[in-house]
């Protein structure tokens, strides 16, 4: 359940930190899985000569029901709205990040897109517009623990309002993931936030909120999905009835305040 105080917490912040959010047991299940697939041993950190490794769909049981405990579906309901969420069959992009003295090459700051542009394969040419066509949420699932040395996603917190400020002017057709990253050096800074937490915590994130990766020195690997939580509907800004959903506040609270 939603509490006041989460509310408020997201609509300022611009995300909700969720403890316990799937099981132990299926983080360490979905992490045997991830394994296999990076193609290093576990034991031997002689093998982990990348520092971030990217797979991606995992449709496997541990994944999917990590993705789809009640908690979730209910914070999904009362943040997005009844019904206006599709529920995740896919975990979406794990960028496994390893401990190394070496620079992963992706550690700028961004916001992730949510529709396809001309070039649907291009991901660079994907965008986003302030009305979050496509995309409710962005999600961080943990399914490793994670400390301050071990790669958390930093977030700046509160940086929703000023990317919806910065969208606003490109109406609907909005900017691509390259055109929104160039123009986020004009956004105020603001507090920053690492994603921290054990296996099973989950970070249930504005989709315009900024956020970056940074290297990882700390010891064990680090597990981490990014999928996003896709819209049913589109996002409703103007409603006669009031009844505005926690995401639909949050837009237009930074767009008309």
């Amino acid at each position: 359940m939603l509490t006041p105080a989460q509310r408020r917490e997201f609509i300022d912040n611009g995300f909700l930190r969720v403890k316990n959010a799937f099981s132990p047991t299926l983080a360490r299940e979905a992490r045997d899985i991830l394994w296999k697939a990076t193609g290093c041993d576990p034991q031997n950190s002689a093998t982990w000569t990348q520092p971030v490794i990217r797979l991606g769909m995992f449709t496997e049981r541990p994944f999917i029901e990590a993705a789809n405990t009640p908690v979730l579906h209910t914070l999904f309901d009362e943040i997005v709205g009844r019904d206006k969420w599709i529920p995740c069959r896919s975990m979406g992009t794990f960028p496994v990040r390893f401990p190394s003295s070496h620079d992963p090459g992706d550690t700028g700051w961004h916001v992730d897109a949510s529709f396809p542009g001309p070039e649907p394969t291009n991901y660079q040419e994907w965008r986003i517009n302030y009305k979050s066509a496509g995309r409710a949420l962005l999600m961080l699932f943990l399914f490793s623990d994670v400390g301050p040395l071990d790669a958390p996603t930093r977030i700046m917190a509160g940086s929703h309002k000023d990317v919806a400020k910065v969208l606003k002017p490109a109406g609907d057709s909005g900017l691509s993931f390259m055109e929104l990253a160039e123009k986020l050096h004009t956004v105020p800074r603001r507090e920053v936030v690492l994603a921290t937490g054990k296996a099973g915590t989950v970070y249930l994130c504005h989709p315009f909120l900024v956020h970056g990766a940074q290297p990882h020195r700390g010891i064990e690997p680090r597990f981490l999905a990014q999928p996003p939580l896709v819209l049913k509907d589109d996002l409703v800004l103007e409603r006669r009835d009031g009844d505005y959903s926690p995401l639909e506040e949050s837009i237009r609270i930074s767009l008309f305040e």
